[in-house]
C-alpha cells in the first residue's frame, strides 16, 4: 500500500492505457529537446535517469503479479543504481561492465513492462499502437548507450564528425546515430569501424525494418478492424 502511494503520481501511466500517450510525449522531448540541448549537463541528465528510474519501478509496482515476482524485478533498478554509483568513482574493466550490463538489463526490463501494457488482455486500441512506437524509441534509445559504451571502450571503434556546438554531446551523437540507423536512413556523420561495432549496427537496422512492419503494422490493422466493429 505504501509503496503504491509512494508512486501514485506515476501509476496513471501503467495503470491506464492513455498512458501510453504519455509515455510517447516523455520520450519525445527527452529524445528531441532535453538530450540534444541539455545534455552536456551532467547534474541535469543525473536528474533525468532518476526519473525514468522512478518509471521504472512505478512500472514494476503496477505490473507485477505478486510481491515476489515485485522484489525479484527490483533487483535489476536496484543493480543498474549500484554500480552506476561505484563507476562515477572507480573504472575498472569489471565495474565498467557490471555497468553497461545492468544499463542493458533495465532498458530490457522497461521494454518488456511496456510490451506487457500492448499485449495485455482487451480491444487493441489506438493506445495500444502508440505503445508500440514507445518500444521502438526505447529499442534505440537501447542501442545508443550500447555504441556509446564501444566508443568510449574501444578506441577507434567509430568515427565521428563533430558538429561546432557545444551543447553537442557523444551521447546525444549517439543517439541520433542510432534513431537514423533504426529508421535506415543514414547520413554518414557517424561511421561504424569495428566489426563488432558493424554488426551491431546491422542488428538494428534490420530490427527497423521488421519491427514496424511486423509488430506496429499489425496492431494498426487490428486496432482499425476493432474501430469498424464499434462503429456499425
Amino acid at each position: 500500500m505504501f509503496e503504491q502511494k509512494k508512486y501514485l503520481f506515476l501509476d496513471h501511466f501503467w495503470t491506464k492505457e492513455s498512458g501510453l500517450s504519455g509515455m510517447l510525449v516523455l520520450l519525445f522531448i527527452m529524445h528531441f529537446v532535453l538530450i540534444p540541448i541539455f545534455g552536456s549537463y551532467s547534474s541535469f541528465m543525473v536528474i533525468i535517469n532518476i526519473f525514468w528510474l522512478m518509471f521504472l519501478v512505478a512500472g514494476i509496482v503496477a505490473l507485477s503479479r505478486s510481491k515476489k515476482h515485485r522484489y525479484s524485478l527490483f533487483i535489476i533498478p536496484f543493480f543498474f543504481v549500484l554500480f552506476g554509483w561505484i563507476s562515477v568513482f572507480e573504472r575498472t574493466p569489471f565495474v565498467l561492465f557490471a555497468d553497461i550490463v545492468c544499463t542493458i538489463a533495465t532498458f530490457v526490463l522497461l521494454i518488456v513492462l511496456v510490451l506487457m501494457k500492448v499485449f495485455e488482455p482487451g480491444p487493441i486500441t489506438e493506445y495500444r499502437v502508440v505503445g508500440s512506437i514507445v518500444v521502438y524509441m526505447l529499442l534505440a534509445n537501447l542501442w545508443s548507450v550500447i555504441y556509446l559504451f564501444i566508443y568510449e571502450q574501444i578506441p577507434g571503434a567509430f568515427q565521428i564528425t563533430l558538429p561546432p556546438f557545444e551543447s553537442n554531446t557523444t551521447q546525444a551523437n549517439f543517439l541520433y546515430f542510432s534513431y537514423i540507423t533504426i529508421t535506415t536512413t543514414g547520413y554518414g556523420e557517424i561511421v561504424p569501424l569495428h566489426p563488432f561495432a558493424r554488426s551491431l549496427v546491422q542488428v538494428e537496422a534490420i530490427v527497423g525494418v521488421l519491427y514496424p512492419v511486423i509488430l506496429i503494422g499489425r496492431l494498426v490493422s487490428d486496432a482499425n478492424e476493432n474501430k469498424g466493429k464499434r462503429s456499425t
